[in-house]
């Protein structure tokens, strides 16, 4: 072997370089041999505070192989090898790249996330055929105008940079789809900008922001618009001319007034919360015909129109933390699958009925719709809603809401009076809440066919008897602030269950039962002590939209929780993990998961 590569370092007809170029222990000669079949290249994690010759020669270089072996079978030819079309260098140490990256121009991927570049080079202009360029989370404070040059870029990742401006030209990448430039300085967005026809999202959110061009609704495609935590006043009355828009972010900025969306009819959500926004008018919502969620907490909102019942749609409404003092009845003709009231003075509906949850708050306004008609009956109808002080059981509650209500005893043991005042009346809720329960009454079962709601927290519940999961018919399950530490296997015959709080129990992970409950929309599990959960199995669970996993012992969030795309609402505060950040968190569930990923190893 010395022989022959000694013939190859005197006879240059032989065509092997006489040099070696050693790689080192940082990229193995057996990873780039994979890679001049494959055309992929990961060298993600791996330390580099350069990027090594060897890769950016992959493909001009005879292989290492070459210079110590002639023979070689058909399978291993260098010289039939694959170009290097996918090059990941993500979460190393590199604070440059050299030109040499033009030795690449085949590459169609190329992503350099976390590092800590302040720079690209100008030979970046020469990688033509590049598709997808993912340079966020470094220490860029400008982009060489040559990045303009990348006519096949669809997918430019820029977020978490030091940017101030947007270099002339930019409107060049004409099949650009998607762009990310949030949490960077940008004071501006050049009115050139907005001639990205082709763009489908556009991320502007965590940036100095104090206005929009009107030219932002020639982006004709536009479907994802987030501008989240910006010092915007005002949006451009264009914006509501972006006929494709389904997803508007508005979050954490200074407006005073929700905009009008007169052409926006595929808008399907709209998130305002975090703004001074003081009226809330039927000419607001007239035109969302297609909104599933819209978010408005954290307002001055003093009142919900009646207009409210135009948005058919509604799936998800946030009010909460405003300055609301009645809510329209009219609300409960909407089919909402969550409302938040959280933090208004509300007068007109009662603390527990809030408590219960959200189709307890929608019954409620429907029966008062019935109570506002007018009614010919005489005045012992008025007289029957009052009953005598010595009652226990208020038979009010059972007979006109339907609700079998024995809270707030400090009992240990539920009277069977309480059961028995049922009688053949039907009841479809049922609270047992801030008593001094050890076990669930059996007697529950006998309202299996009927009952939907269960209130059992504020007790004293350290197990779920088989009682409870003979109830088919349930959707809404509260246990919180129990002692419970499981859940049975048998509750997964809860095949109508779709929200359940366990806050403040004794959880050490989240209960395995849950994720074969496929009905499942929302998991509170907050103030435990979960310290994991499985990706795979929760990301079985379409249906499930709201994960609280606050305050629990979550050391690390697994990457693959990013898959879980249907989740709106994923809180994870006030645990001791250290990834991700606190200002991922603060972006809230899209940014999460986007950020979880982006971590998912290749």
């Amino acid at each position: 072997m010395s022989r022959l590569k000694g013939v190859a370092e005197r006879d240059p007809r032989v065509g092997f370089r006489a040099e070696r170029r050693d790689c080192g222990a940082s990229v193995p000669q057996g990873l780039l041999k994979a890679a001049r079949k494959s055309g992929q290249l990961n060298l993600s994690g791996r330390n580099l505070s350069e990027v090594p010759q060897c890769v950016w020669r992959i493909n001009v270089d005879i292989p290492e192989e070459a210079n110590q072996n002639l023979s070689f079978s058909a399978a291993e030819r260098w010289w039939e090898q694959t170009d290097l079309t996918k090059l990941i260098i993500s979460n190393n140490k590199l604070q440059s790249l050299t030109d040499d990256l033009r030795l690449l121009p085949a590459l169609t991927v190329l992503d350099i996330h976390d590092n800590q570049l302040t720079s690209l080079p100008s030979a970046i202009r020469e990688l033509e055929n590049l598709q997808k360029l993912n340079v966020s989370h470094n220490k860029l404070q400008i982009l060489p105008e040559e990045i303009t040059n990348l006519r096949n870029l669809k997918g430019l990742y820029l977020q978490h940079n030091e940017l101030t401006c947007i270099p002339e030209g930019f409107e060049q990448l004409f099949n650009l789809e998607d762009l990310d430039l949030s949490n960077n300085r940008l004071t501006t967005v050049p009115a050139s900008f907005c001639s990205l026809s082709s763009l489908v999202r556009l991320n502007l959110s965590s940036n100095q922001l104090k206005s929009l061009p009107a030219e932002i609704s020639g982006m004709k495609r536009l479907k994802h618009l987030d501008c989240n935590s910006n010092f915007l006043e005002t949006v451009p009355p264009e914006l509501a001319n972006m006929e494709s828009l389904e997803l508007l972010y508005l979050r954490r900025n200074k407006l005073r007034f929700l905009p009008e969306f007169p052409s926006c009819r595929l808008l399907k959500e709209l998130h305002v919360g975090e703004n001074q926004i003081e009226m809330l008018g039927p000419e607001h919502l007239k035109h969302l015909n297609s909104i599933l969620v819209l978010d408005l907490r954290d307002n001055k909102l003093k009142s919900v129109p009646d207009e409210i019942t135009l948005l058919q749609s509604l799936e998800r409404l946030d009010l909460s933390n405003n300055d609301i003092s009645s809510l329209p009845c009219s609300l409960g003709k909407l089919h909402l699958k969550f409302l938040a009231l959280e933090g208004n003075p509300l007068r007109t509906i009662r603390r527990e009925i809030i408590n219960k949850g959200t189709q307890e708050v929608l019954k409620y306004l429907r029966s008062k719709i019935k109570d506002d008609e007018p009614s010919q009956s005489d005045p012992v109808t008025e007289t029957a809603m009052t009953l005598p002080s010595e009652s226990r059981v208020n038979v009010h509650t059972i007979v006109t809401l339907k609700i079998l209500d024995y809270s707030d005893k400090q009992t240990t043991l539920i009277p069977d009076e309480v059961f028995d005042a049922v009688k053949s009346n039907i009841v479809t809720s049922v609270n047992f809440s801030k008593n001094q329960l050890c076990e669930i009454p059996k007697r529950i079962v006998e309202l299996k066919e009927m009952v939907s709601d269960v209130n059992l927290s504020f007790n004293r519940l350290s197990s779920i008897s088989l009682d409870l999961c003979m109830l088919q018919k349930l959707t809404f399950l509260d246990l919180r602030n129990n002692f419970l530490n499981s859940l049975p296997e048998e509750m997964e015959s809860l095949i109508r269950l779709q929200t359940i709080n366990l806050s403040f129990n004794r959880f050490k992970i989240l209960p395995e039962v849950l994720y074969h409950i496929p009905t499942l929309e929302t998991i509170l599990i907050s103030n435990n002590q979960v310290g994991s959960v499985d990706p795979q199995k929760m990301k079985a669970m379409e249906k499930l939209i709201t994960l609280d996993l606050q305050n629990n012992d979550l050391l690390q969030i697994p990457p693959e929780l990013g898959n879980c795309v249907n989740l709106r609402t994923l809180l994870l505060d006030g645990n001791p993990f250290r990834v991700p950040r606190a200002a991922i968190l603060m972006k809230g569930t899209a940014a999460i998961l986007e950020y979880l990923r982006d971590r998912i190893p290749t």
